[in-house]
């Protein structure tokens, strides 16, 4: 815990580690780091695969470093442990950066945490916050409902299209209008660009009246043209949040969902017990002797008795 928040950059990644392990001893040093988090900005990159994020999340550690505000990039993977080849690729494209003390890159996928990535990326997100980095993105590599999930539990959450996007219904189903806060049409310099953002703008207009309304910023994360344009949208949306308080609602209400999905993880490990330590109950639910409802009310009342751990 000590070596994290001195930013030892060996203890982050070992305790990063411990997130993705479900290690023995990770819930001390969350206790131990929470009161040090809050500090750091954080910034989700979703979008389909193939549409430039990696390239665009190394401009945007640039531009970071340029303002001397240290980075942490945490690329992660919400389907398989197993799945190399866009972490790896994350890796080689900003492989400019990883020499700089003041940037911090690590590929995630979730192996034993309790509740899957949902609950592993903030925790994991939190350890870079008590670690002394100003910004820290979380870039995921597809448009799944588990992608999207950990790329808006961010302050600020960019959704990235590219000329050619594809099915507009498809996007909408995926949650991604809901999620974003800035739009960014990447590979700008290729035809279709001005027609995807026209796109996105006329999505923006039918749908409902928002108190921020995303901006649709196009971008050549390749030729490094539009960044600036990008950066400032994404400083006036921190700007709106802060000043209308949502900044702090969001960051409350996140927590309060991690606190949710925990206590359920860990009811729902009890109730697995308690189910296999009554093998009885279990027959006569598949015996159709007692119907799913009464056996879940003898559970939760079994297991609401005084003195049961």
């Amino acid at each position: 815990m000590e070596a994290v928040l001195a930013g030892d950059r060996r203890a982050v990644a070992r305790a990063i580690s411990m997130v993705e392990d479900g290690a023995e001893g990770l819930a001390e040093l969350s206790s131990g780091l929470f009161g040090h988090t809050g500090r750091a900005s954080t910034v989700g990159l979703t979008g389909s695969p193939g549409v430039g994020k990696s390239t665009l999340a190394g401009e945007l550690v640039r531009l970071a470093r340029h303002r001397e505000l240290s980075v942490a990039v945490l690329a992660i993977d919400p389907t398989s442990p197993f799945t190399g080849g866009a972490l790896l690729g994350d890796r080689l494209r900003m492989q400019e950066h990883a020499t700089d003390p003041g940037v911090f890159i690590r590929s995630m996928a979730t192996r034993g945490h309790l509740g899957g990535m949902a609950l592993a990326a903030p925790e994991a997100v939190r350890i870079l916050d008590a670690s002394g980095k100003d910004l820290v993105m979380v870039e995921t590599v597809g448009v799944g409902q588990a992608e999207v999930d950990v790329a808006a539990a961010t302050d600020t959450t960019l959704v990235v299209v590219s000329p050619g996007w594809g099915d507009a219904v498809q996007v909408a189903k995926a949650g991604i209008l809901e999620i974003a806060d800035v739009f960014v049409v990447n590979k700008s310099d290729q035809e279709g660009a001005g027609t995807a953002a026209r796109d996105l703008e006329q999505m923006i207009r039918m749908g409902s009246p928002m108190a921020w309304t995303p901006p649709v910023v196009r971008v050549s994360a390749q030729r490094s043209e539009g960044l600036d344009e990008l950066w400032e949208a994404m400083a006036r949306h921190r700007q709106h949040v802060e000043e209308t308080g949502q900044l702090e609602q969001k960051r409350r209400d996140r927590l309060l969902r991690e606190v949710e999905g925990l206590a359920g993880e860990r009811l729902r490990g009890r109730v697995r017990e308690a189910l296999a330590d009554d093998p009885a109950l279990a027959d006569e639910v598949a015996g159709r002797t007692t119907d799913p409802y009464r056996a879940a009310d003898i559970l939760i009342e079994r297991m609401s008795r005084p003195g049961n751990p």
